[in-house]
């Protein structure tokens, strides 16, 4: 008996077909860096200007003059809030962020499964949403669904760590904003104004960024029809690669290695020759000075402290080295290396640094999703064929 493999379409198109033969398509560059892929109202980022945006409003100078509660009700619900509004949303988010009772006495066995708190929280994402797919609800249910996954995010994370380390969990506290309890569940204690505003001002910063790795990725999901909760565990798996949520534990890491500043040359010398990548400069993006970095600094330096000033002199020492390594290169001090040490002077362990984020990044995640939804068509594109020629095959 024989059989046949047909070859592939002559004709293909990317509406019909996943694979396309690598001579019919439009060549596209890797990573699909600066390839537009959909309209978006939510913000953007100015990566040559150093400059980005949540809606209509400059992201550094509304992490100023804003406090959190107000940033994610204009990311959410696309306007900015009266002082009225902002208020109801801080209460919305914090008998929000209370667990119930049912998923918190899961919460040590959840832990207990999962290897860190960001995968205990993909665990428990069903159980503290509507699972109902976006394509069956109406705006209305899907926003229900985000801001309960958005006020619930840090209850989540910090009980998982506190579990994880063998502390028991810290119930929510409505009163506080979304930023000092988050700091509260996570550490245990009361946080200083300092370190609550250094919290607030991290996770007011990196809300949203554009159309970065899980931002695209969550919408791409959405896209299927599937729901609020399945799109931000995908979210969060992207999030969790170092390549996108980072790791700023490494940026303590390397100064602790670097010790006295005077030393940063020789080491920053070392480890590009054996090709180590430098934690907390350069990035994708930004050919001017990464605004989140610069504001994030300002917030460091109002706590001072020997940590912040020997930090300080490695980043300017740093840079004078980078700079002679790629003189033809822009590159900048990016949000990693002041995020560390703002999050590790209000007391949030190394271990819960991309954690932060992802409390942060779940109101961007979110804005995102409820965008792709509204309007929604699949995002399904082609890939080029680039494997060896097709041909028939028969089999006996």
């Amino acid at each position: 008996m024989t059989s046949k493999q047909s070859p592939t379409s002559s004709n293909p198109t990317a509406s019909d077909s996943l694979t396309i033969e690598s001579s019919k398509a439009t060549q596209v560059p890797a990573g699909l860096k600066g390839v537009v892929v959909a309209n978006t109202e939510v913000g953007a980022v100015r990566g040559n200007e150093g400059f980005y945006h949540y809606r209509q409003y400059s992201a550094p100078v509304l992490a100023r003059e804003r406090n959190l509660e107000s940033i994610a009700s204009l990311l959410v619900n696309g306007r900015l809030p009266s002082a009225e509004q902002a208020e109801h949303f801080r209460s919305e988010l914090g008998a929000s962020r209370l667990v119930k009772p049912e998923v918190a006495a899961m919460m040590t066995t959840v832990a207990s499964m999962a290897p860190n708190p960001l995968a205990a929280l993909r665990i428990a994402l069903p159980m503290i949403a509507d699972d109902t797919p976006t394509l069956d609800q109406n705006a209305a249910q899907r926003m229900s669904a985000c801001l309960q996954i958005c006020a619930v995010t840090p209850s989540i994370l910090a009980a998982a760590w506190r579990a994880q380390s063998g502390v028991t969990p810290i119930a929510a506290d409505p009163s506080l904003g979304h930023a000092a309890d988050f700091v509260r569940m996570v550490t245990g204690s009361q946080p200083s104004d300092a370190a609550t505003r250094a919290v607030e001002i991290y996770l007011a910063l990196t809300m949203d960024h554009g159309f970065n790795n899980s931002t695209f990725a969550a919408r791409v999901i959405t896209s299927s029809g599937a729901s609020v909760s399945a799109a931000i565990g995908g979210a969060i798996g992207a999030l969790s690669g170092p390549l996108h949520g980072g790791a700023p534990s490494r940026v303590l890491d390397m100064v602790e290695a670097i010790g006295n500043p005077t030393n940063t040359e020789a080491w920053a010398k070392q480890a590009l020759a054996n090709g180590d990548k430098i934690m907390g400069f350069g990035h994708a993006v930004y050919r001017a000075e990464d605004p989140r970095s610069d504001l994030l600094r300002e917030v460091c330096l109002e706590i001072g402290g020997p940590l912040v000033a020997r930090a300080q002199e490695v980043e300017q020492r740093m840079l004078a080295v980078l700079r002679q390594w790629k003189p033809n290169t822009v590159i900048v001090t990016n949000v990693e290396f002041y995020a560390a040490l703002a999050l590790h002077l209000a007391g949030i362990p190394p271990e819960m640094f991309t954690p932060a984020f992802a409390t942060s990044r779940v109101f961007g995640w979110c804005a995102h999703i409820l965008e792709q939804a509204a309007n929604n068509k699949i995002i399904r594109p082609a890939a080029n064929y680039s494997g060896p020629p097709v041909m028939t095959l028969s089999t006996v």
